[in-house]
């Protein structure tokens, strides 16, 4: 996590100080409930808020205790009571340290699926506009990289938007995986505290209670988490490098917006590169770069062991803010795209007609060639507009054996472009639920 590619928000979930707050509300609404239950004085517990409500706790004094006593949690409890006082013997009454760890990472893990939801919201609305701004805007299709057929941008757009409702559903249900609390003592089995104190403290930190943990909530709800993560990674990626491509200079179909003092170059003045996007290539490494670890951390000894801890330590933060950056930025690339519409235009008439071939193929077809002889016959045609020697519906229409099929008539009828964008508003209305 470097400043970077670090938004405030999303970082500030992952400060000591916030994790310090977590671990503050964890143990005393822990003995609130434990007050309800008769376990702890009532008058102890409203002391406990009362002095830790409204402390600022001492980060540089709880490290220099943990430097001493070599355990966080203890640190943290120490210097906890140098602020309650007498009363804080009843904080942390037959809890265990991960009891504060697993319930303050799945506040934490909580918060920032929260921020990332709302980061694909925003990314949706943008490509929701762009894409009806461009939704009978002609383009080629490629596969391959190849000049397949005519497309619209509008279109390559709403590919872009469901698959990022997919990406928003994933982190929902991520969202649901991760929020549990689990209050349950040494080993889980609940014999030093009460299962009701787990209850209350899961409702008001907003989580759903673990159905059984060991002495940790099981890692398999974090490698789930991480491994969303890498999905909507890589689907930045994916809408990052398409936009690398389109604004390759053969291509130049859409790029980056470039500001008036922007410098692209150290030594080209003329370079406008498509830096950002570049960017997201290697943020959504860096974040499927996190999931491997996570899904490692799954298998723990017995009922706990901390190999799993100083990984998350690691990429439970870097991850959170990492995709959190890049799908503000992939949003603003998106917003202020510059979008080429004679180039694209340009582009899919270089090969003089070739993405007109399959409707050609299938009428030959429908009009009594077998398909074999129909594949020969435009593919014979086509390979000449390849090597540079004309244009396809010229050649067709010289083409002795293709007219013994096909009239003129026919022939220039197959090259109407507005014949590939009919079913358009179809799939506007499956992807947008309008056309």
């Amino acid at each position: 996590m470097i400043p970077r590619y670090s938004r405030p928000q999303m970082a500030d979930i992952w400060s000591p100080e916030t994790r310090f707050r977590i671990w503050f509300e964890i143990e005393a609404h822990a003995a609130d409930a434990m007050a309800e239950l008769g376990i702890v004085p009532k008058e102890a517990a409203k002391v406990i808020w009362e002095k830790g409500a409204n402390a600022t706790f001492d980060v540089e004094r709880i490290d220099a205790i943990e430097r001493e006593v070599k355990h966080d949690v203890i640190a943290f409890l120490t210097h906890l009571a140098e602020i309650v006082g007498p009363d804080a013997r009843f904080v942390h009454q037959g809890m265990t340290s991960s009891d504060v760890l697993d319930t303050c990472l799945a506040v934490q893990l909580t918060r920032a699926a929260d921020l990332l939801i709302a980061d694909v919201d925003n990314l949706l609305a943008i490509l929701e506009r762009r894409a009806f701004e461009h939704k009978l805007t002609p383009t080629v299709g490629r596969s391959h990289g190849i000049h397949a057929e005519p497309t619209t941008f509008g279109v390559k757009l709403a590919i872009a938007h469901a698959e990022f409702q997919r990406s928003r559903a994933r982190l929902v249900a991520a969202r649901a995986e991760i929020a549990t609390c689990a209050i349950s003592g040494a080993v889980g089995t609940f014999a030093h505290i009460d299962p009701r104190v787990e209850q209350h403290v899961a409702e008001k930190m907003g989580l759903t209670v673990e159905t059984v943990s060991t002495q940790v909530i099981p890692r398999d709800r974090h490698a789930m988490f991480f491994a969303v993560l890498g999905v909507v990674a890589s689907s930045v990626e994916r809408l990052a490098t398409e936009v690398r491509h389109l604004q390759r200079t053969e291509v130049l179909e859409a790029e980056e917006y470039f500001s008036e003092a922007q410098k692209g170059s150290s030594a080209m003045p003329h370079k406008r590169n498509p830096v950002l996007t570049e960017n997201l290539t290697g943020l959504a490494r860096m974040v499927r770069g996190y999931v491997t670890p996570a899904l490692e951390n799954v298998a723990l000894w017995h009922e706990r062991d901390i190999s799993h801890s100083s990984v998350e330590r690691m990429i439970g933060p870097d991850a959170t803010v990492t995709l959190d950056f890049a799908l503000a930025r992939l949003a603003g690339v998106m917003d202020k795209l510059v979008v080429h519409a004679d180039n694209m235009q340009k582009n899919m008439d270089k090969l003089g007609g070739l993405i007109h071939s399959q409707r050609v193929l299938l009428a030959l077809t429908q009009k009594g060639a077998s398909r074999e002889d129909s594949y020969r016959l435009v593919q014979r045609n086509a390979m000449k507009v390849w090597r540079g020697e004309g244009d396809f519906r010229a050649f067709l229409l010289a083409d002795e054996e293709v007219r013994k099929y096909l009239s003129e008539d026919d022939i220039n009828e197959k090259f109407d472009l507005g014949y590939h964008f009919k079913n358009v508003d179809q799939i506007f209305t499956r992807v947008f639920g309008r056309a």
